[in-house]
């Protein structure tokens, strides 16, 4: 077990950094939503979304 810890040591290194990156945008994500705070730009002319976008407002 020990050996195998060791050999892959690198590759979990790179697990966890990228499970705590994807944790830290998630929960910014959710604490955006729940602010009311969304990514749109407010540019209706090119948003592929623009239903979606109106029928909030």
């Amino acid at each position: 077990m020990m050996l195998w810890l060791q050999m892959n040591l690198g590759t979990i290194a790179v697990v966890l950094v990228l499970a705590a990156v994807v944790t830290l945008i998630v929960k910014k994500m959710v604490a955006d939503k729940r602010a009311g705070r969304s990514s749109c730009g407010g540019n209706c002319s090119s948003c592929h979304g623009c239903q979606h976008c109106q029928s909030k407002a």
